[in-house]
């Protein structure tokens, strides 16, 4: 299986992409689906956003398939300007409207809230107003405009299967010597 790294460039106009429930689906590119988010921080939520960190590795530790429904490959949360900005960038294998309502249902389903919650501007009705959390998501969305992958098109289920295969065989080469 030859594996050829791979970049495309993601259009700045959206207007002839296929349109989903929420607005425009950005195509599939080498590094799957993903958007990141950059919005202002409320004033003296920045420690409620690290505290939301913890808690999510700590909810993790207990149950480390508690995000598997959204198909991720990985987030990443920052704050700077001085933690009165934050930035969340995930890259998961389904489209934009479908992981946004899996976001939704897992989140309302555990009890769990967003660590958007304290961002300016998002909704306090997320949990029963898919729409303004899409709209919430799509305004301060930033959208890239190339993307690369160095094993491009690659699910994360097919990673995951690939390192079990990789383990049983390893397992199985130790047990011949």
């Amino acid at each position: 299986m030859d594996i050829t790294p791979q970049a495309v460039v993601i259009p700045k106009e959206t207007d002839h992409l296929e349109q989903g429930k929420y607005g425009p689906v950005f195509p599939r590119t080498p590094a799957c689906y993903g958007f990141t988010i950059i919005a202002g921080v409320k004033p003296g939520r920045a420690e409620a956003i690290r505290n939301h960190g913890h808690t999510l590795a700590k909810a993790l530790e207990a149950d480390p398939h508690l995000l598997a429904p959204l198909k991720l490959h990985y987030l990443r949360w920052v704050l700077f300007d001085d933690d009165t900005r934050f930035m969340y960038q995930g890259i998961f294998d389904t489209d934009f409207d479908k992981y946004t309502e899996d976001a939704i249902a897992l989140f309302s389903k555990a009890g769990v809230s967003t660590v958007f919650e304290n961002l300016v501007g998002f909704p306090e009705d997320w949990r029963t107003n898919p729409e303004a959390f899409v709209r919430f998501v799509r305004e301060h969305h930033c959208p890239s405009f190339i993307e690369y992958g160095e094993y491009p098109y690659v699910t994360a289920d097919e990673i995951k299967r690939a390192l079990r295969i990789k383990g049983a065989l390893s397992e199985m080469l130790d047990q011949m010597q």
